[in-house]
């Protein structure tokens, strides 16, 4: 990883970055259209507003002024046992250094510390690296499913994780 990484929370401008991050990288790469990145920017600041540090939590990595990755944890206030893992990212020009790895363990130890009993996630197929972290950490594929969403069809998966096994 790189020299100086700090890991922190919430910032001024964290939503337009972390925004902007996910814009940019999934409209590159996988041809996304304006639609995500709206959803993206409405649900990630939802989330800060109502935002609750005994069920939420947020992390991102960053290098003096640049922001690296992010990854949330939300809990899920219709399910009391299990928290959302979202907006996990890693900037493409900081991959392949553990830094993805590191953010996914403070989300998992965050939600096994607040006693959540599941974390599920929702992405979509082909996205090879997330997907070798989800399993090396324990996650496995529950559900999928072809659906229409920002302007192309996508295999979305859900990923689950159980942190306790007796849980419901």
């Amino acid at each position: 990883m790189e020299n100086h990484i700090e890991f922190s929370g919430y910032f001024p401008g964290v939503i337009g970055r972390i925004t902007t991050l996910h814009a940019v990288y999934y409209h590159d790469h996988w041809g996304l259209d304006r639609s995500f990145e709206a959803q993206v920017s409405r649900e990630l600041s939802d989330f800060i507003v109502r935002f609750d540090g005994n069920r939420d939590g947020l992390w991102t990595a960053n290098s003096e002024e640049e922001l690296m990755g992010a990854i949330a944890i939300a809990g899920d206030r219709d399910h009391p046992n299990d928290a959302r893992l979202r907006w996990y990212i890693v900037d493409p020009r900081f991959q392949g250094r553990g830094m993805g790895k590191a953010l996914i363990r403070k989300a998992i130890d965050f939600a096994a510390w607040k006693g959540y009993k599941r974390i599920y996630l929702w992405t979509f197929e082909g996205l090879k690296q997330a997907q070798s972290i989800y399993e090396q950490n324990g996650f496995f594929i529950t559900q999928d499913r072809d659906v229409e969403q920002w302007g192309c069809t996508i295999r979305e998966q859900r990923f689950e994780l159980v942190l306790d096994p007796h849980g419901s």
